[in-house]
């Protein structure tokens, strides 16, 4: 037995320093976590699980408050848009308006 663990035997590994060339550890954070700059800002990021819970956080995406004047933009820009597929398809908008 003792001639053979010469062969048998498992070899070590060897321990392997790697330190980044460009990461201060005295910063905060990991430099192998690799994460967006607007991460925190995100509120789909970490889902809900559960019916329930993804209502939840989808109603409070329609009440948060937003830019009027993207809203205002939004609806001029689909407005313009229906028009122009109603005008390819030759639609009639006579219909609408009274005679």
């Amino acid at each position: 037995m003792g001639m053979l663990s010469k062969f048998t035997r498992l070899k070590r590994s060897k321990k392997f320093e790697y330190n980044p060339r460009y990461y201060d550890d005295k910063g905060k954070g990991s430099p192998f976590k690799i994460e967006p700059k607007f991460d925190q800002y995100r509120t789909t990021l970490n889902p809900s699980r559960g019916l329930k819970n993804k209502f939840g956080s989808a109603m409070s995406d329609v009440k948060r408050q937003g830019d009027t004047n993207l809203k205002i933009r939004m609806a001029i820009i689909l407005a313009i848009l229906v028009l122009i597929v109603l005008f390819i398809i030759d639609f009639d908008l006579s219909i609408f308006l009274p005679k």
